[in-house]
């Protein structure tokens, strides 16, 4: 190892004698051999601290952790005690992985080894125990771990304890070729938040200018990438849901034995026995005009038997009769969790014989359903429900925008007329129940027939959409409730309540505006709703908007009821959506054993049963946690994505001004989204001239230390597009005629960086270094307040999303 190496490596170690953990990872990273003497200049070790070292070392060599010779990993049986794993799979909320590095002598197959939670067992080579903060884990990650082989050596069944999450080993493994003057490779990154490139070492036929996948090409980052597959041109229709893709490991291919259970269970006889025939009853799907697949249909006429009341009909796709526990089909749905929707395409949660053919309720086609029978009252409450397994034969496919305007123009039939009558009760005993009440706009990419974007927009929010999702919301009330009195288990949705420390910094942040929250009342949704509402000025509103929206919580799947703050709904599950999301087959498959719907057994190979299997009753808290991380993979992927067109629309108008809402603002600087667009961007403090702007966490401002001048969320100004970068999804603004710093462009490689200090050249305006602490100063006590980027994720509390 060289001086240089060496340095570099006591830059990034705190002093003191490290732990076998620390010294297993340097070994596991380093270039060369690594032995006492560059172990010890790592860490910056002198005197007695070096002494302390050799009988550390000495200790780990007689415990197996490394070698005799300290340079290396003890091998025991192939794996090392304690080892740099690779997640390679994610199944039924089971982490599997292998180790990182594999070499063994006779060309043996990596092991593979189920990550657990913590040991039972006593610690090893003096090491803590694994956090239960670890970050949630993914495939790809890399986690330095305990491992131990459970039984006689050589049995192959190995367990490893998580100690440390790794930092990926390359920045990005996906990204476009550039060539420099001097003809030498680099892989620019297509991650916003990697800002360098890395350097390539094998092209294998790449271009300049291409899109590829690559790897890391050696041990360090010194020895780059190499290219491993050429994807093509990056602005090419398709390009963009590729990256997110690639970027959250997204499964996009079916095994053959998945497809071929597919197919047999698509051939299973849709028989009138045991099913309930609603093929009579005029129910209709309203669906978006681009829908891949169709979940849910709904019904609903006046109730002769109650006078202001409705009965209603909810069907849902019987995907349980399909997809039954224990099968190759049901394994990859669980590991998939749900279906992944982009402007372009969509990655289905099952393949699409049945997501799109045999389980979509097609408008003239029967279909298996499970039916969810409601009556409504007068005031709209939800009086009596069952569940029934049925035939249905829908009358028709609806887009939202045409149901909407055969209501308005007062062309509708009976079947939509009814609907909303009965819908307008629903809406009056969800105004009584008061849920919270955001505008969250949601952006719509509308592409062309060659997959170009055609146009980018607010998606438009209309009655159509709020009658379907109150129909939605009424069912997955009904089936939580039918569960519980079953005492069956359920899979819950659940979105808790603000945490007490989430409401004193909104209350902190709301006093810096001159507004009062009493922390003595109870924190209802309906408490936001007033309050919101009391604000008149439509930019202060939006302000408080932002304050109430990053107070809330992120909802999940889980076991254990916690109620739904967002909806304010004491029980709630998802029911309707069981053709795209995991959480929802489970529910019909407890409804299935809980109400004895259960079908006769098929005779094609299938697993008998359709309803819940006892791996589901045992493990329903692991499947849970897994499938809540699976939607919010999809969530990022299609965030990232929105992100990616938005940029490749705006890229050719960069250097015009717009019309912007400050949405969040950190030390660093401010992040505006363009109206009626979207799209989040950074505004670098650097950009902001030589005045020193002074960054108030509490009232989430920048504030000028002699002009006064504010940036704080909610603001609207206009501000100049400095950058829009497709790749990424990366926006940066400046301010209009702004004396700051340029902006800096992304994918800078060591050769561009200022020679000396190392830093990246700063602005014409002299703003403040840039670095996690920039634009900012220590408190009385030495502190720099930094808070998180951005915001939450928005509050998935309606009934279904498309």
């Amino acid at each position: 190892m060289t001086r240089k190496q060496s340095n570099k490596r006591s830059a990034h170690h705190k002093p003191g004698l490290p732990s076998p953990e620390q010294i297993i990872e340097f070994i596991q990273s380093s270039e060369t051999p690594a032995g006492k003497r560059e172990i010890a200049k790592a860490f910056g070790l002198k005197g007695q601290e070096k002494i302390a070292l050799k009988k550390r070392l000495k200790d780990m060599a007689e415990e197996g952790l490394i070698d005799g010779r300290k340079t290396a990993y003890h091998q025991m049986g192939g794996v090392p005690k304690v080892t740099v794993l690779r997640v390679i799979e994610i199944d039924d909320g089971e982490v599997w992985a292998q180790p990182d590095n594999w070499n063994p002598d006779d060309g043996a197959k990596p092991p593979r080894l189920l990550i657990v939670e913590k040991s039972n067992g006593p610690k090893r080579g003096g090491g803590r125990s694994p956090s239960r903060g670890m970050p949630a884990l993914k495939t790809g990650d890399r986690v330095l771990s305990r491992t131990e082989e459970l039984g006689e050596a050589g049995s192959g069944n190995w367990r490893a304890y998580p100690i440390k999450k790794l930092p990926a080993r390359s920045e990005g493994l996906m990204g476009v070729v550039e060539i420099d003057k001097a003809g030498k490779a680099w892989l620019a990154p297509v991650d916003k938040k990697v800002r360098n490139s890395s350097p390539i070492s094998d092209l294998n036929g790449a271009e300049a200018g291409e899109l590829v996948f690559a790897e890391p090409a050696g041990r360090s980052h010194r020895a780059g990438v190499k290219v491993i597959e050429v994807v093509g041109d990056p602005l090419a229709p398709k390009a963009f849901s590729l990256i997110a893709i690639a970027k959250h490991g997204i499964p996009t291919t079916f095994p053959d034995e998945v497809m071929a259970e597919a197919e047999r269970a698509a051939d299973l006889p849709l028989s009138q026995e045991h099913r309930e025939d609603l093929r009579d009853v005029p129910i209709l799907a309203i669906d978006p005009a681009d829908a891949r697949d169709h979940d849910d249909a709904i019904w609903a006429e006046p109730d002769p038997e109650n006078e202001g009341g409705f009965r209603a009909i909810v069907a849902i796709a019987d995907v349980s009769h399909y997809v039954r526990p224990g099968g190759d089909l049901d394994k990859e749905a669980r590991k998939r969790g749900n279906s992944v929707y982009f402007p372009d395409r969509v990655v289905p949660m099952l393949p699409e014989i049945l997501s799109a053919d045999v389980c979509s309720l097609r408008e003239g086609e029967d279909r298996a359903a499970m039916a969810c029978h409601l009556r409504i009252s007068a005031t709209g409450k939800i009086t009596s429900h069952r569940f029934t397994r049925a035939i249905v034969r829908l009358t028709h496919n609806i887009a939202y925008e045409d149901a909407q305007a055969a209501i308005d123009d007062g062309t509708a039939g009976k079947e939509l007329t009814d609907l909303w009558a009965a819908w307008k009760l629903l809406a009056k005993a969800r105004a009584a129940r008061d849920p919270l009440n955001l505008d969250l706009p949601e952006r719509r990419v509308v592409l062309d027939e060659h997959g170009k974007i055609a146009e980018i927009a607010v998606r438009e929010r209309l009655d159509a959409h709020r009658v379907v999702e109150d129909f939605m919301i009424a069912a997955n009330v009904a089936a939580a409730k039918a569960l519980e009195s079953k005492t069956a288990p359920v899979v819950y949705r659940v979105h808790e309540q603000p945490s007490r420390e989430k409401i004193i910094a909104l209350r902190d942040y709301l006093a810096t505006q001159d507004k009062v929250l009493a922390l003595g009342q109870v924190i209802t949704p309906g408490l936001f709703n007033r309050f919101l509402k009391e604000v008149t000025d439509e930019q202060e509103r939006a302000l408080m908007m932002e304050a109430v929206l990053r107070s809330q919580t992120q909802a999940y799947y889980g076991p254990a009821n916690a109620g739904h703050f967002g909806l304010a709904l004491a029980s709630y599950a998802h029911f309707t959506s069981p053709i795209r999301r995991y959480a929802d087959l489970l529910v019909h498959r407890a409804l299935v054993d809980a109400y004895k719907l259960e079908q006769p057994k098929p005779r094609n190979g299938l697993p008998e049963s359709s309803g819940l299997s006892d791996r589901d009753r045992s493990n329903l808290s692991a499947i849970t946690d897994a499938i809540s991380k699976t939607e919010r993979r999809a969530m990022e992927a299609e965030r990232d994505t929105i992100d990616r067109y938005v940029a490749a629309w705006l890229s050719e108008r960069v250097g015009e001004t717009f019309q912007t809402r400050i949405t969040g603002v950190q030390g660093f600087g401010f992040f505006a989204t363009i109206q009626g667009l979207g799209g989040d961007g950074l505004v670098p403090v650097s950009t902001l001239g030589r005045e020193y702007f002074r960054y108030d966490e509490a009232a989430q401002a920048l504030i000028g230390e002699d002009s006064g001048t504010r940036y704080e969320v909610g603001q609207r100004l206009e501000l100049k597009l400095g950058e829009a970068n497709p790749l990424t999804g990366a926006l940066k603004f400046e301010i209009p005629h702004g004396e700051g710093g340029g902006i800096e462009p992304r994918g800078t490689r060591p050769e561009q960086k200022k020679t000396g200090a190392g830093k990246y050249p700063r602005g014409k305006g002299g703003g403040q270094k840039r670095g996690s602490k920039h634009g900012q100063r220590k408190d009385a006590k030495g502190k720099h307040a930094v808070g998180k980027r951005g915001r939450p994720g928005n509050i998935r509390h309606q009934g279904r999303r498309k």
